[in-house]
Parts: structure tokens; sequence; C-alpha cells
């Protein structure tokens, strides 16, 4: 069959790249897509008209939604309609990323362990909040904000000065009309994503990502800066009771109100003394998760894709490879704020020669030449028998790989192997 993946990053080339392995697959295509994908697109991923004429006429079997917004905006819900088999959550469904509030309440109503909060659509109330709990605390806007709305304030001031960005200054536009303020979690996180077709849930490998800017976990937060595969953390036990406690209770609760959640479910957990709590869901694959989850699963993706738009996960098996995978981002100088783009990039074959898997994030083609065009410019990902030597393999690939102004953290997965 024909496949259409949607989105433009990291996440999409990797999800590209294994869709492509399976023997269903004939043609595949991607809307807008990156120059590691091929052949582009200018279609807009919030075009619903324009991706669903393009479907049809492509004769595609099989739409693999990337990113959260077209989520959001219905697109799901669009091409189920014109008979057009979709991989995600419609949109009603997708309120459990769109809103933190929503998901926040969700999860108080039907007892799925997170961390206690309270809901501000005023700035005034926030603060004196932020006042009265004391920190460390926890300021999210309540809407979309690129994984990027989120203050973990060590001091009562960072607090206060980050309700005074999210809801004074807009800092994330209308993601900010309100914030959610939530107790500081101590522990470990991870990320634990699953398949799900409404009711039968098939979690995936666990992961590890690291979203400060630079070595050490220092710096400002990112889209992620690495990951890998699998984490050390999420031990058999944890993992057993993350699908119980939350995963299994959170698709019926979607199920009970009327928001049938079908597609990959992302559990950002906090790993703490009384087990495991969310700290977020996303209505998607993670990224970079993505790049390290999908090269260590064993299986047919458009099989397992279809079965979960199609309600028969039951049916498909799911297994997983042994060994790790880790993924270290190449990021542009200045990211997360301003950065230059348009750089030539260096070594990515050579980096593909080692055996590496290199995923376009924020690329561009000019003059037949590969240029940088985002923050998070590629993804080097390394496999191994263990987590070292996969981190020996992605750094082997890294170091042949070179633009103005690259850098990247040395240290991806320093919690595994310090264990």
């Amino acid at each position: 069959m024909n496949i259409l993946v949607i989105g433009s990053g990291g996440r999409e080339h990797a999800l590209f790249w294994k869709l492509s392995e399976s023997p269903q697959t004939e043609r595949i295509y991607a809307i807008p897509g990156n120059p590691g994908m091929g052949e582009m697109t200018d279609i807009a991923v919030t075009d619903n008209a324009a991706i669903l004429q393009f479907a049809k006429e492509k004769d595609i079997g099989l739409v693999v939604v990337g990113p959260e917004v077209p989520l959001m905006n219905g697109l799901v819900d669009d091409l189920e309609a014109a008979g057009i088999p979709a991989f995600g959550p419609r949109a009603n469904a997708a309120e459990i990323e769109g809103s933190k509030s929503f998901a926040k309440d969700l999860m108080k109503k039907y007892g799925i362990p997170t961390a206690r909060y309270e809901v501000f659509a005023e700035a005034e109330a926030a603060r004196a909040y932020i006042r009265s709990e004391g920190t460390p605390i926890v300021v999210k806007a309540d809407g979309l904000a690129a994984g990027k709305g989120v203050v973990v304030a060590m001091t009562e001031q960072e607090a206060l000065d980050a309700v005074d960005a999210i809801m004074e200054h807009n800092s994330f536009g209308d993601a900010g009309a309100r914030v959610v303020i939530e107790e500081f979690m101590e522990g470990e996180e991870a990320s634990l994503l699953a398949f799900t077709d409404g009711t039968v849930i098939r979690p995936m490998i666990s992961a590890q990502d690291h979203k400060r800017a630079f070595d050490g976990d220092k710096g400002p937060n990112t889209g992620g800066m690495g990951t890998y595969a699998p984490a050390p953390v999420m031990t058999p036990e944890l993992t057993e009771r993350a699908v119980e406690e939350i995963l299994k209770p959170t698709i019926s609760a979607m199920e009970k109100e009327g928001r049938a959640y079908r597609g990959c479910l992302y559990l950002g957990l906090m790993i703490t003394a009384d087990g495991p709590k969310v700290v977020e869901f996303n209505a998607r694959f993670g990224d970079p998760e993505t790049q390290v989850v999908l090269p260590l699963l064993d299986g047919d993706l458009v099989q397992i894709m279809h079965a979960c738009a199609g309600g028969t996960l039951a049916d498909v098996p799911i297994r997983w490879k042994d060994g790790a995978a880790v993924c270290v981002v190449l990021a542009a100088g200045g990211y997360p704020a301003s950065y230059e783009k348009g750089n030539e990039i260096y070594g990515i074959g050579n980096a593909e020669k080692l055996g590496a898997l290199v995923f376009h994030a924020g690329t561009a083609k000019k003059n037949g030449k590969i240029v940088t065009n985002g923050g998070r410019v590629l993804g080097v990902v390394g496999m191994g028998k263990d987590i070292a030597s996969a981190v020996q393999s992605a750094y082997d690939a890294v170091d042949q790989i070179s633009f103005k102004g690259e850098y990247h953290r040395k240290d991806i997965a320093h919690r595994a192997l310090n264990r």
C-alpha cells in the first residue's frame, strides 16, 4: 500500500524510515517531509483539505500523523470521514496533550497517579498560590507550547517570573491563557510509549530523554538533546505498574469520557519513591524518543499501525530486539534561543558508513547541498549490545559530522552508565 507521513522533523524521519522497511509499503510520501526523506511537498501540516486531496490522488492506504498540531486540528477526524485509515487520535482525544488542565482533571477524576496541582486563569491568583506553596514548584502553560511551556522553578522569583512570561507577556501565545501549577516531584524521569487501538494496549520499550541544553543537565530546557533505550530505571516491575496504574486506567477513562483513544500514547513519567507518576501525556510519538525506540522494534510498523487504526491490535505480534540504542542530537549554536540557518553539513555519509542511523530534524536542501534549517539539526543513532556500546557507536558517528556552530551534549545516557 501507499503510506503518507505527516511532519518534517527527526521523529517523522524515523517513522518514515521504519515504515519504509515494511513489505506492505509500496510507495511512501511525506507532507512536507525533509531532505532525509527524499522528495518534499509544500503542503502545510495544518491544511486538512489539501492533505485529504493528496491522499486521494496518491491512493494512500495509511496516513501516519507525527506532530501534535494536526492531531488537535482534527486531521484524523477528516481522514476517517473520507474512509482513509489514519494512525493517531481524533481531535477530542488529542486534548490529553492539547490541554494540561484537561489531562490533570482526567487523572484526578479517575485516580491516576500524578503531581498535586491547581489551574489558574488569573495571574494574581497564580502568584498568590506560589507564595503560599513555596518552592521548588512547576509552572506550565496550559496549551500546546512545542515542548517548551514548562518551568521547574527552584526559587519563588523564578516561579513568579514564569507566570509573568506565560500569562502577562504571552510568551506562548494562546497556550498561556491559563497555567497549571504543580508540586515538584522528586525522582528520575522516563518515557514509556504505547500502541493502542482504544482497547488493547501494547507498551513499547522504555526510553529516557535529556531536556537540558548542556552537559550535566545544565542550561535551558530544549525539545530534547538526546535519548537512549531501554531506560534501566524502568525495571520490568515498574513498567508493569505503569501499564496497570496509568496506561489501562487512562485509555479506559478516555473511552468513558467519549474520547476513544487510538494511536500512540506517550507517558512522561517521574519514578518517585511511591512508584511511577505522570508528568505529562503526549498524543503522539516523542521526539527524540522515537529515534531510539523504533530501531529496537522487531516487527512490521505498517501492520501495527493499521491494526491500531482498525481496532485489531490484539491480532498483531509485537516483539523487541535485544540490545540498546542511543541518539545524540546535533544542534545549531545558540539553540534553544536564536541560531543561524543555512550552514552546510558535512560527513553524514561517513557516519552512515559506520552503521549509524542519521535522522534529519532541521535540514534543508540548497543548491544540491544539505544545510542547517532548525535548532535541532540531526539525530545520530548508534546501536549496540548494551547502553555503553551504543553510546560508543553514536559518538563515533557524531565525530564524522560537522557544520558551522554545531554543538551537542557529550554525556547522553550518563544516568544509565552511572547506575
